[in-house]
C-alpha cells in the first residue's frame, strides 16, 4: 500500500504546498504560521479533555510549536511527540530545549500508518493526533485508527483534528478549494466525511465522547477507549 503519511513531510512530490507550510531557521527549528494560529485552541481543548497523569502521545508532532505548550498545560502528563521527517524531528528537539520541560521526552520517528505500530506504545492515557487524516486514505486513516485504540489503555483518550466534511459536503469555499487541490494532487486522499469517522471509530472499539466545533471550519474528534 502507497505510504501517503509521507505526504505531510514532503517526501512526495505530488502534493499540493499549502498542506504544510513551515519557515526554517539557522538553529533547526522550523515554524509553521498554521500551528501559531491553532496553538491556542488546541491546548484548551487538550485541557479540558486530556486526563490528568500518565502517557500521552503525539502523532506527526510537526515543528514542535504545539508539544511545548502541551507539555505546560498538563504537566503530569509524560509527553512523548513523534514525526516522520527528520527535519521536524530537529525542529521539535529545539523547541524543546528552549522550554527545558521535565515532562517531554525527546521526539521519535513514527510512521502511524504502519501495521503494529502500537505495540510498542500500549500504555497510552492520551493520544493527540492533528491535521493529518486529510492527508492520507481512507485504508490508511483506518489503520491509524485502529492503532490509536490498540494503543490506549483503557479508560484513555484520544482528539483527532482537523478539516472535515460534513453529512458529506464541504461547507465553506476554502475547504472546497483545499480539498479539490488535494484530489487533484493524489485521489486517495483528502478530506474525510464526519460520519465515516464516527463510523470508524465505533467499528475500532472507540466511544465518541463530543465533536468540537474548531476554529477555521475544523473539527475535533474526542474519544475514548471504553474500561474493561
Amino acid at each position: 500500500m502507497l505510504n501517503v503519511y509521507s505526504v505531510k513531510m514532503g517526501f512526495r512530490a505530488n502534493i499540493p504546498p499549502t498542506t504544510s507550510v513551515a519557515v526554517p531557521s539557522g538553529d533547526g527549528r522550523l515554524s509553521a504560521p498554521a500551528a501559531v494560529k491553532n496553538t491556542g485552541p488546541i491546548t484548551g481543548l487538550v485541557k479540558q479533555f486530556a486526563p490528568e497523569r500518565g502517557q500521552a502521545l503525539e502523532i506527526a508532532s510537526g515543528t514542535g510549536q504545539h508539544i511545548v505548550k502541551l507539555a505546560i498545560v498538563k504537566p503530569n502528563l509524560n509527553w512523548q511527540p513523534s514525526d516522520i521527517d527528520p527535519l521536524r524531528i530537529a525542529s521539535i528537539e529545539t523547541w524543546c530545549e528552549d522550554y527545558n520541560l521535565s515532562n517531554v521526552r525527546p521526539p521519535i520517528i513514527l510512521n502511524a500508518t504502519e501495521i503494529g505500530w502500537s505495540s510498542k506504545f500500549n500504555n497510552q492515557k492520551f493520544i493527540l493526533l492533528v491535521n493529518l487524516i486529510h492527508l492520507i486514505s481512507e485504508d490508511e486513516a483506518t489503520i491509524l485508527i485502529s492503532e490509536i485504540s490498540a494503543a490506549l489503555t483503557p479508560g484513555g483518550r484520544s482528539i483527532i483534528y482537523g478539516p472535515f466534511k460534513r453529512n458529506n459536503k464541504l461547507t465553506s469555499a476554502g475547504d472546497q478549494t483545499f480539498h479539490k487541490s488535494l484530489i487533484e494532487a493524489d485521489p486517495q486522499i483528502g478530506y474525510k466525511d464526519d460520519a465515516w469517522m464516527t463510523a470508524k471509530l465505533k467499528e475500532k472499539k472507540l466511544r465518541l465522547l463530543k465533536v468540537v466545533s474548531m476554529p477555521s471550519n475544523n473539527l475535533a474528534f474526542v474519544c475514548e477507549k471504553p474500561r474493561l
